[in-house]
C-alpha cells in the first residue's frame, strides 16, 4: 500500500469519527442543527435535577418542564417528568406522558422497554393490576435481564397471593443475580412456604413435600418447619412432626419459641414431659436474653404446681421484655398461687420500677416499620424475614455502663 493510500485510509477513519461524534451531539430539526448537549447545560435542566435530589418535587417538575421547551423530544426528561407526576399522585397524567412516548417511531428496543417499565409502575400505582402485569411481562420479554421489572412483577403476584407465579419470577431473578444468592434463597424459601400453606387446604401430603422443598432451598425458613410438623401430625406421623419442630429449634434457635407449645403437647402425649423442661433450659442457657422460653417454661412448671420456681423464671424474663403484658399477668397468677406473699410482691415491684418500658418491639431492618408481633413479610416495604426484636438493656445495666462499671 502506497503512502497516499495509507493517508487516505487514515483521513477516512478520522472523518468517520468526526461525523459519528457530530451525529451523537447534533440532530437536525426544522432545518436547524440542535446541540443535544446544550439541553443538559440549560439552567432549567440542572436546577430540575438539584430540586429532585432535594426532594422538591413541584419545583423539579417546573424546571424540567421548562427544560423540555428547548427540546420536546428529550426522551429521558419526559420519562422523568412522567415519573414525577406519578410520585405526586397524578397517575393519569403520568400514564398519558408515558403512553405518548411509546408512540415515537424511533425508539430503540431498550428505550421502549424502559418507557414500558415506567408505564407499568404507573398502572401499579393507580391500582390497574391487570394492565400492570401485562406491561411488566412485556418489559421482560423485550429486556430479559431487567431485574427491576421482575421484582415488581413478583410483588404484584404476591399482592394477589399467586404464590406459584411469584416463586417462578423469583427463580428468574436468581438466575440474573450473581452476588445475591443468599437473599434470593431466603425469599424463595418463604414463597415456597406460602405455596405449601395454600396446598394444606386440600392435601397435607403435597403440602409437606412443598415445605420440605422450602427448607431445602433455605434452611432458615422458620415457618416451613412449623407447617411441615403440623402437616405430618395431621397425617398421623407424630414422631416425624416432632422431628420437624426440633429441627427448627436447632437450626433457627432465635425462633425456637414458635415451636415450644407444639413440642410441649407432643412430649406430653409421648409420656416424656421431662424432655420439654430440659429443652427449655438448654435454650435459656444458650441465650440468657430469651424471655419467651422462660415464659413458656414458667407456665409448664405452674401447671405441675411448682409456682415458686415459675415465679423466679418470670422475674428473670421481665427485664428483657418489661412491656409484655403477658409476663405481668403470669406474675400475678403466680403471686395469687403463692398467697400474695408480701416479700415476693415487693421484689416484683422493685424490679418493674427499674425496668425500661418500650412499645412495638419488632422492627423491620429494611424500612423501620414497627409491629407488636412477629411478621414474616413487612406490610410496608413487602420484604421477607426482615423483622428483628429490638432489645433494650435494663435501666440499672444502662446506668452501670454509663458510669464505666
Amino acid at each position: 500500500m502506497s503512502d497516499y493510500a495509507l493517508l487516505a485510509v487514515l483521513l477516512a477513519l478520522l472523518l468517520g469519527l468526526v461525523a459519528g461524534k457530530a451525529w451523537e451531539r447534533y440532530k437536525l430539526r426544522d432545518g436547524r442543527w440542535i446541540d443535544r448537549r446544550r439541553l443538559r447545560e440549560t439552567p432549567h435542566y440542572m436546577l430540575g435535577l438539584n430540586c429532585l435530589v432535594d426532594n422538591h418535587i413541584d419545583q423539579a417538575v417546573d424546571e424540567l418542564t421548562r427544560a423540555t421547551s428547548t427540546d420536546t423530544d428529550a426522551l429521558e426528561i419526559q420519562m422523568i417528568l412522567g415519573n414525577l407526576y406519578r410520585q405526586k399522585g397524578q397517575v393519569g397524567r403520568a400514564i398519558t406522558v408515558h403512553q405518548g412516548l411509546l408512540q415515537r417511531p424511533d425508539l430503540r428496543p431498550i428505550e421502549h422497554a424502559h418507557v414500558l417499565l415506567c408505564l407499568g409502575l404507573d398502572y401499579k400505582h393507580g391500582g390497574f393490576i391487570d394492565r400492570a402485569l401485562e406491561t411488566f411481562l412485556e418489559v421482560v420479554r423485550l429486556d430479559p435481564r431487567n431485574r427491576y421489572a421482575f421484582v415488581n412483577l413478583q410483588k404484584l403476584y404476591e399482592d394477589q397471593r399467586q404464590w406459584v407465579e411469584a416463586a417462578a419470577v423469583r427463580e428468574q431473578i436468581a438466575a440474573i443475580d450473581d452476588d445475591k444468592q443468599e437473599s434470593n434463597s431466603q425469599i424463595l424459601g418463604f414463597l415456597r412456604n406460602e405455596v405449601g400453606e395454600s396446598q394444606m387446604r386440600a392435601e397435607d401430603a403435597a403440602a409437606a413435600k412443598t415445605f420440605e422443598a422450602a427448607i431445602d432451598i433455605d434452611k432458615r425458613t422458620a415457618p416451613a418447619y412449623l407447617n411441615l410438623g403440623d402437616a405430618r401430625e395431621r397425617m398421623g406421623r407424630a414422631a416425624a412432626a416432632v422431628e420437624a419442630w426440633e429441627k427448627l429449634v436447632q437450626t433457627v434457635p432465635e425462633r425456637a419459641y414458635l415451636a415450644l407449645d407444639r413440642l410441649e403437647r407432643a412430649y406430653q402425649r409421648s409420656g416424656t414431659p421431662h424432655r420439654f423442661a430440659e429443652l427449655c433450659q438448654r435454650l435459656i442457657d444458650q441465650n440468657p436474653q430469651d424471655w419467651r422460653t422462660r415464659l413458656v417454661l414458667s407456665r409448664h412448671l405452674a401447671a405441675s404446681g411448682r409456682h415458686r420456681k415459675a415465679f423466679d423464671l418470670l422475674l428473670a424474663a421481665l427485664p428483657h421484655n418489661p412491656h409484655g403484658l403477658t409476663i405481668h399477668q403470669e406474675v400475678w397468677q403466680a403471686l395469687l398461687a403463692l398467697n400474695l406473699d408480701p416479700a415476693l410482691i415487693q421484689e416484683y415491684m422493685q424490679l418493674t420500677r427499674s425496668a425500661v418500658f418500650y412499645l412495638d418491639p419488632h422492627i423491620c431492618v429494611n424500612c423501620r416499620y414497627r409491629s407488636t408481633e412477629l411478621l414474616w413479610q413487612c406490610p410496608q416495604c413487602h420484604e421477607w424475614n426482615t423483622f428483628v426484636e429490638e432489645r433494650l438493656s435494663p435501666a440499672k445495666d444502662a446506668v452501670t455502663a454509663e458510669l464505666g462499671g
